[in-house]
């Protein structure tokens, strides 16, 4: 029997009587089945079943269900159909593994089902119909996996607007409920990003799209629902009543008047701080009968060990909560708050007090620091920081005296009402401006923003300086050390032992906001302190050496945080420290900026809606109707998405791009070429016109008849022959140093300004960025091939070469790629060049035409083929299919699946997404974009027609993120209303981990470029 796993006791008669008492020692028991019986409660003995995964208690009598039946942690199905219940215990909130609950036919009324019950995550049915249901808790619709809802045979009036945010809601059964008025869905207002809307309504307008196109992108006119029509009259009736009660007030508080639009007073302008209950009280708070106990601190209820319950500070606020049993079983609470001696409510709250506990209450003199403003004058002790570091400043504390300073470092006096900035003579204007605004840190954070901020100039220090670093020295010397390295700080987690104190050092993360394990850690950055290593339950001293800080959480023990105290005392004198150190206390959300300034990235920053103006925000309460609808509509953010909306730029065609072609051609006089060497460029052989190599850099003179007014040439009596213009194109390989751009501004380019005066340009041009008409001189064979002209690879490797046209016959390139099989793609050629080790014969070189390859850029690659290769290779142009085993594959590497497919040639779609014009707007990249295109620090939206990717750089804002993201699901939506098949799905791409459908839509893809002097 204990291995039973299903018990079924259907229609046996069993009552509470004839039930067994105990059943723990069915450890599998899953599936219990006592349906049909004559049971008036729920058996003892199935609350030990920890195990149980079905549950059928239908069709019986029970009233009532005992908190008990948080036991069931494994529990999936659970059927309470056909009894008396007349409500669910919270304690069914805790079954997390909850699928199905079953309550039909019973007496649950709104109150009967808790409101927790949001918290069943996995729960997909629920049934509740024949009940006295006049709504549902809006919990209900926070089960995100919900797909049954069954409430039929109730007295529902409404649901919640959240029922609408049920995305994979099926079923949703509401029959015979006569009063119901189903809400109507609220308002998406998830298209409004920073102030932006971005639904595909409102873009295509602003992109000027016809009042057809917008309605259609809308879903166009549905039929009108008259439950929609009810629903508005009752949300109108609601509106009307509130809408009088506010006139009635307004009329009894006086004329509402232009006046009302100032500044507020202070005292109107306060608000209560956004907490998170759930930080302070936890989720078991209140279902176990006993007492619990905060002590206020700053604000914030802090729970008190049970050791410490009847021990209460006269100085402090607590509040206590006695969670006990009533005369029915169900849990009932009492909830007082008791104020220390100096409060008029002592007495009473005392007296409440002592009928909670038996123990007697000891009063301790004392209390914690109170969050509001004191009306005493706080005393601040004087400190002198000496500020290094660059990207982020760091403090050091050294003595409050002159001999401090340094000529060469900023200095940061600070004595509480006055806080003074000294740069020295050689200090950085950097370290003074970052000084500065680390003092306005403080004074808004620390000094309520009454301290007064002072920059000072060495020898320019007004006496009040000097006063307070004890008079001013002779001369200010350089004494810091030049290889001076502040003392790395040790951060210590303060424990509780078996009768004594641990204090454990807490070892710092790494520097790296993206982790990589493949990399070693000797190649990291610095350690550093991150903010996370502090658990709100703990307490910390991070030692400084010349300053000592002691962390509290706001969960922690009180006994560890007097400790801790103790300790952070003990720690300062069992060293040899200077005599200016200082231990000081920091609670959790309070902690002094000096003390936030030892952490990476440890910065408070105010949530601002900076896409509003001042004045609206502080005018939006006021104002109404019309006046308020056109101040938002004035105050919304620009944003420029019309690229989005425009048709993909058809391809050129072939005979169009030959006439433009033919039409330049002619037009050049003639063209000579420069490669840099060296230091130095020098002539380009004209056989090697057409070739490129990836780290060189050429320049081209092109030399062009201009049309001459043939009035204007018989008034000057003068032949044309002069009538030309000189363009200098430069070209530089991606994997080529800046260096040559140098070199040409300061050499040729002079040398050609001064033969050419007035007639010369300059067009400075990068790999497959290339300008159309220097394209069209080198009649489609471009090549460009890896590595140096003089600096050939290894001969005796193998090479392949992919030719690609781009949207138009002028963007043809031959490019040199990976040698890998897996390159290749059915429908375009490549060039492999394979090595012999013979001298009378090279090797063999073969052009590979994939089988749904145009037949134009076939016998273009033969060309470029013949062309590139002279008569000490073999040449043989060969199909797809018609590989030769013992000379093609083994040159290539191996035979490898490879794409049969290029259909993304024809979707192909680059945008960039940027705020560099001071709005968020999109442009398109031409259809001859490359990897280069692809900025570091914007968004590029990539669509191949089946995918669309959004392309994250290294550098890019969290802003441009999250428009970009908008922007790219109105682009999909706009695709789908026009192309329904196939739809397009988003991915995400990061920076260096694009997948191989992203990479094949860029030609030549390899690894990205760096930046070289």
């Amino acid at each position: 029997m204990v291995a039973l796993q299903t018990l079924h006791l259907r229609n046996t008669q069993r009552t509470q009587t004839n039930m067994p008492t105990s059943l723990e020692g069915l450890t599998q028991l899953a599936d219990v089945d006592l349906s049909g019986n004559d049971l008036s409660r729920v058996p003892e003995c199935l609350y030990t079943l920890g195990s149980l995964k079905r549950l059928n208690l239908s069709s019986n009598q029970i009233t009532e269900l005992s908190l008990c039946i948080d036991q069931w942690t494994q529990l999936e199905t659970l059927n309470l159909s056909r009894n008396q219940l007349t409500s669910l215990p919270s304690a069914i909130c805790k079954l997390s593994k909850l699928k199905k609950l079953y309550v039909n036919s019973n007496k649950l009324d709104f109150d009967g089902v808790p409101p927790g019950v949001g918290k069943l995550s996995s729960l997909t049915e629920f049934m509740a119909a024949n009940n006295n249901l006049e709504l549902i808790p809006e919990g209900l619709c926070r089960c995100g996996k919900l797909k049954k809802l069954v409430l039929n045979k109730n007295r529902l009036v409404t649901l919640p607007e959240a029922i609408h945010f049920l995305t994979d809601l099926e079923v949703l059964d509401v029959r015979e409920n006569p009063n119901l008025v189903m809400p109507p869905k609220p308002v998406d207002r998830g298209a409004e990003w920073y102030n932006i809307d971005f639904s595909l309504q409102n873009q295509l307008r602003l992109a000027g799209a016809s009042p057809a196109t917008v309605a259609a992108a809308g879903g166009g006119a549905s039929p009108r629902d008259p439950l929609d029509d009810q629903a508005k009259q009752v949300l109108k009736g609601m509106s009307d009543v509130a809408q009088e009660r506010n006139n009635l007030e307004s009329t009894e508080s006086g004329e509402l008047k232009y006046a009302d639009l100032k500044v507020r007073r202070w005292d109107k302008s306060l608000e209560k701080p956004a907490l998170d209950y759930s930080e302070f009280f936890m989720e078991d708070v209140g279902q176990v009968p006993g007492v619990s106990v905060w002590q206020i601190e700053n604000f914030i209820p802090l729970q008190v060990d049970e050791a410490f319950h009847s021990k209460f500070y006269e100085a402090d606020s607590y509040i206590i909560l006695k969670t006990f049993l009533d005369e029915n079983g169900q849990l009932n609470w009492q909830i007082f708050y008791w104020i220390g001696q100096d409060a008029t409510l002592d007495k009473k709250a005392g007296a409440a007090i002592h009928s909670v506990f038996n123990n007697e209450i000891s009063y301790i003199e004392g209390g914690t620091a109170s969050g509001f403003y004191t009306v005493e004058d706080t005393s601040y002790p004087i400190r002198l920081y000496r500020v290094y570091g660059k990207k982020n400043i760091r403090l050091e504390s050294v003595p409050v005296k002159a001999f401090s300073l340094d000529p060469r470092f900023v200095f940061l006096l600070d004595s509480g009402t006055d806080i003074f900035i000294w740069r020295g003579a050689n200090a950085t204007l950097s370290g003074t401006t970052k000084a500065r605004l680390f003092a306005e840190k403080i004074n808004k954070n620390e000094r309520k923003g009454k301290a007064e901020i002072t920059t000072l100039s060495q020898n320019q220090e007004p006496p009040g300086f000097w006063e307070v670093l004890g008079g001013q020295p002779e001369e200010i010397k350089k004494h810091v050390p030049d290889d001076f390295s502040p003392v790395r700080p040790k951060l210590y987690k303060v424990g509780l032992g078996l009768g004594y104190l641990e204090l454990p050092q807490i070892n710092y993360k790494l520097s790296v906001e993206h982790k990589d394990h493949k990399i070693k850690l000797d190649t990291q950055p610095e350690l550093r302190l991150v903010q996370s290593l502090l658990d709100t339950k703990g307490v910390y001293i991070l030692d400084c050496w010349s300053d000592v800080f002691i962390w509290i959480g706001r969960k922690s023990p009180r006994l560890v945080r007097a400790a801790a105290l103790k300790l952070g005392q003990e720690i300062c004198s069992m060293l040899h420290r200077p005599k200016h150190v200082s231990v000081t206390r920091n609670l959790e959300g309070t902690e002094c900026q000096v003390y936030k300034s030892k952490f990476k990235n440890w910065d408070d920053v105010l949530k601002v809606d900076y896409t509003r103006a001042a004045e609206t925000v502080q005018q939006k309460d006021n104002l109404q109707g019309k006046v308020k609808k056109d101040a938002e509509q004035k105050d919304k953010m620009k944003a420029d998405l019309t690229a989005l909306f425009l048709p993909r730029q058809p391809a050129m065609a072939l005979t169009e791009a030959e006439g433009l072609m033919e039409e330049w051609n002619e037009d050049l006089d003639g063209m000579e070429g420069f490669v840099l060497e060296g230091k130095k460029f020098a002539r380009l052989p004209e056989e090697e016109f057409g070739h490129f190599h990836t780290q060189d850099c050429y320049v081209f003179l092109c030399r062009y008849w201009v049309a001459v007014d043939a009035v204007a040439a018989e008034e000057e009596e003068k032949q044309p022959e002069e009538d030309f213009q000189c363009v200098v194109y430069f070209w530089q390989g991606r994997q080529a140093s800046n260096m040559g751009w140098l070199t040409f501004t300061f050499s040729l380019q002079k040398k050609f300004e001064s033969l050419f005066p007035g007639k010369l340009k300059v067009v400075r041009m990068t790999q497959q960025q290339e300008n159309l008409k220097f394209l069209s001189h080198f009649k489609r064979k471009f090549i460009i091939h890896k590595g140096k002209r003089k600096q050939k690879l290894d001969a005796a490797q193998p090479s392949l070469y992919h030719i690609r046209t781009n949207g138009s016959a002028l963007c043809t390139r031959t490019i040199q790629i990976g040698t890998d099989s897996s390159n290749l793609n059915s429908e375009f050629c490549f060039i492999l060049k394979v090595p012999f080790e013979s001298t009378d014969n090279q090797g063999i070189v073969y052009t590979w035409v994939g089988r749904a390859a145009d037949p134009d850029e076939a016998k273009l690659s033969e060309d470029i083929m013949n062309s590139m290769f002279d008569d000490t290779y073999s040449k043989q142009v060969i199909n797809e299919g018609e590989e030769p085993e013992n000379f093609f594959w083994v040159g290539i590497g191996s035979q490898k699946e490879y794409d049969e497919d290029a259909d993304y040639m024809k979707h192909a779609r680059l945008f960039r997404c940027s705020n560099e014009k001071g709005y968020f707007s999109v442009s398109e990249k031409c259809s001859d974009f490359c990897q280069d295109d692809l900025a570091d620090d914007d968004i590029m939206l990539l669509d191949n027609g089946k995918e669309v990717y959004m392309w994250v750089g290294t550098q890019t804002s969290q802003v441009e993120i999250k428009l970009s993201l908008k922007a790219c699901q109105v682009y999909i939506q706009h695709m789908r209303s026009k192309e329904a098949e196939p739809p397009r799905k988003l991915r995400l791409v990061r920076k260096g981990n694009e997948p191989h459908c992203f990479s094949r839509c860029f030609h030549a893809w390899g690894a990205f470029k760096t930046q070289l002097a």
